[in-house]
């Protein structure tokens, strides 16, 4: 970030009543400040209590905007504003004060904001409130959440699971969905060390109290307990009572039970520091729910708070729970998490003086993950990616570098685009040409003498085309990639008027020389990009024994060897299994029409319904932007071809610590690392079985390392750059 960048934060929540997404107001507002942003949050609802709202006073940047207060829209009075309301909101005060990005909460209200169409591209929206498994995600919801995703420049994700789930469903969120898990304050006291517990022993609750949170069944613990021998009493924290239609007496027995059930200590509705201090002198917390909050792709705020206090949690054991504190947790609910579990679980917490210790170091220690200066710095460095810094080549101009870039496909540049879009002083625009040799010629010369660098993605009859109707003055450059060098485009081109050949390989530069006779002064090597920390995610139990490979048409992919290797994994082991990713080669008629394409598929698919090492050993999986999630079950990502200009798939696979294997294709051993590559199936086979399960792990690491070092989005992004600016 070269400038602060101006940043509201608006929630559909009320800050008024103490629970997770007024707390989620709260703290990213700190953490925005933290990083370095002017932070305006706008308040949904008249104040009632400043209990969240005074921990952001003084804080370097922040200013609260109260629209009921100060009459933002005539006649709202002492109302919440609804999702239209605030829309106009924000649209008013973005016009006094345009803001650099918009931090919102809420589906329905971010649907509202997206339709009414001012903020497109400026939307970081945090999505919590959305089906959160296959079967809700209904096409209803997808063309809900399509538009949402395109409209936005990043979606926060609580946890890795909803994310994943987000970019299998909406396309339009891959690459998008960053991770965003709640932050828990640094406790601003000293922590009592717990080291012997009350008596009576104390549980403690704080946050709303709803039916499928237990807190009724809650109320009943300090009784339940005493007819075990376990004198315990129940402190809660908190103000906001649901109002549940399927439970409608709900609302008067909680508030009934928090006011007059013996044991039971109520503290009302406190600022979250006070309420930080009465748990802290608490000796367990409770976070046990109805069991049909098991499959939430949510992260419990309550596990992170009673941590960072160094409380043990009683809590379900659920997939996202084991996955944060480890399946052998000491206090899981056992059975069918009902109150009787419950009960057993907390008097084994009191019991066991050693099981209380394990599970409150677990907790500290995953809270630790999760405070506020770690949201701070994740803040700082998803807003650096976003706001990049100018060059200073660029900013020293009179007016912006006008780049142009045109080409018929350009999956290939598509990050890259983004980050040149956000490099403040470069004005970016595009020539889409619909087809390889098709294109509107009145465009394309209104870009030629418009742009100051011209970027042509592929060395194809676009190349050729603005190679003869360059302007004076301008530049342009030419990425080849791999199948050009087999058509006679590039002898086509007037190479005097291109200033820079970019091949992705030192192999296809030494052939593109070779066939062409170019200067070898105007061709040079930049990689292809790899959004490693898109990629980086933890992989899912399994993993190891399973190859990945994306993308298997045409033949020359050779899918035939990447069978060979399975059939060889599995003759030793029948655990081994390969997933594929890529587009069927029948829906891609320029290969379908060739009778040897289809006969070499026909045996593919034919030799995996017959061969009984591959039953059930083969699975096709859906072509798609989610290759990220996707690759999270991929343990090793092969690349079989006959030849490849650079194969960006083994790349993706190092980037997420899958172990990649590749036969020698011409040139692989100039982009891979000579370890990677085998001499043949069977020799490919034999390195990922002898590994082990320490070695497997060991090679991920290092082939993300690498990955990092070479082929990373930021530094592919920075060499480009330097290319676009320089004279």
């Amino acid at each position: 970030m070269s400038r602060t960048l101006n940043a509201i934060v608006y929630g559909d929540v009320d800050l008024n009543l103490i629970d997770g997404s007024a707390v989620w107001a709260q703290s990213t507002v700190q953490a925005l400040s933290r990083a370095g942003c002017e932070t305006r949050l706008v308040l949904k609802a008249p104040v009632r209590t400043e209990r969240l709202i005074d921990p952001l006073a003084g804080l370097p940047g922040v200013t609260v905007v109260r629209p009921c207060e100060e009459r933002l829209l005539p006649g709202q009075a002492d109302r919440p504003l609804s999702p239209v309301q605030a829309s106009q909101v924000l649209a008013g005060l973005d016009e006094g004060e345009p803001c650099d990005l918009l931090v919102l909460r809420g589906r329905r209200l971010v649907a509202r904001v997206v339709a009414d169409g001012r903020f497109e591209g400026r939307i970081w929206a945090y999505l919590t409130d959305i089906p959160q498994s296959a079967a809700e995600m209904t096409e209803e919801a997808r063309a809900e959440l399509a538009p949402i995703a395109d409209a936005s420049q990043r979606l926060l994700c609580q946890t890795e699971e909803l994310r994943c789930l987000l970019e299998t469903w909406v396309p339009e969120a891959c690459g998008k969905c960053v991770l965003s898990p709640p932050a828990v304050p640094e406790p601003g006291f000293p922590v009592p060390e717990h080291e012997r517990p009350h008596d009576p022993f104390r549980l403690v609750y704080t946050g709303k109290f709803a039916p499928l949170w237990n807190t009724l069944p809650m109320t009943q613990l300090p009784s339940l307990l005493a007819e075990r021998g376990v004198r315990a009493e129940l402190h809660t924290v908190g103000d906001k009572i649901h109002d549940d239609r399927s439970h409608p007496d709900f609302r008067a027995a909680m508030a009934r039970a928090l006011d007059g059930t013996p044991g039971v200590e109520h503290h009302g509705g406190q600022p979250r520091e006070e309420a930080m201090r009465i748990a802290a002198d608490c000796d367990l917390g409770l976070g046990w729910r109805q069991p049909v909050l098991d499959a939430s792709l949510e992260l419990s705020t309550k596990i992170l708070e009673f941590g960072a206090l160094g409380l043990p949690v009683v809590l379900n054991r659920t997939p996202a729970h084991e996955a944060l504190l480890g399946a052998d947790y000491p206090l899981y609910v056992p059975g069918r998490a009902g109150l009787d579990d419950a009960v057993e679980a907390i008097a084994r917490a009191v019991r066991e003086s050693e099981v209380r210790r394990l599970a409150a170091d677990r907790c500290r220690d995953v809270a630790a993950r999760y405070t506020l200066q770690a949201a701070a710095d994740r803040w700082r460095t998803q807003l650096e990616k976003a706001f990049p810094a100018s060059p200073p080549a660029v900013a020293a101009r009179p007016r912006p570098l006008r780049v142009g870039v045109a080409g018929h496909d350009l999956k290939f540049l598509t990050r890259l685009l983004d980050h040149f879009r956000a490099l403040p002083g470069l004005d970016v625009r595009i020539d889409a040409w619909p087809a390889l040799a098709r294109h509107d010629s009145a465009a394309s010369r209104e870009l030629a003498e418009w742009a100051d660098v011209v970027v042509v993605e592929w060395c194809g009859p676009a190349a050729v085309w603005y190679s003869r109707h360059k302007r004076q003055g301008s530049r342009l450059i030419v990425r080849l990639h791999r199948f050009e060098l087999d058509a006679a485009w590039p002898r086509q081109i007037d190479i005097d008027a291109v200033d820079t050949v970019i091949c992705v390989s030192s192999y296809y530069a030494r052939r593109a020389l070779e066939h062409t006779g170019w200067p070898e002064s105007k061709v040079t090597v930049i990689p292809n990009w790899v959004d490693t920390d898109q990629l980086d995610r933890p992989k899912v139990p399994g993993a190891r024994f399973r190859l990945g490979m994306i993308g298997i048409a045409p033949r020359r992919k050779r899918l035939d060897l990447g069978l060979d290797v399975l059939e060889a994994l599995r003759a030793h082991d029948r655990r081994w299994h390969l997933s594929v990713k890529s587009k069927p080669p029948w829906e891609y008629w320029w290969i379908w029409n060739k009778p040897e394409e289809r006969a070499h598929y026909d045996a593919v698919l034919r030799r995996i319904q017959t061969s009984p090492l591959l039953d059930g050993a083969v699975v096709f999986d859906e072509f798609g932007a989610d290759v990220a999630s996707w690759l999270r079950r991929v343990g090793n990502v092969l690349s079989t071809s006959d030849d490849e200009s650079f194969h960006l798939a083994p790349a993706e696979g190092m980037a997420s610590a899958a172990v990649p294997a590749l036969l020698p294709w011409p040139g692989a051993d100039e982009i891979y690392d000579r370890r990677w590559i085998h001499e043949d199936p069977e020799a490919m086979a034999n390195a990922l079985a002898g590994l082990g399960e320490g070695g497997w792990r060991d090679a991920g690491e290092l082939a993300r390392t690498q990955v990092r070092e070479e082929f990373s989005l930021e530094r592919v992004a920075r060499d480009w750059t330097e290319l676009l600016v320089s004279r």
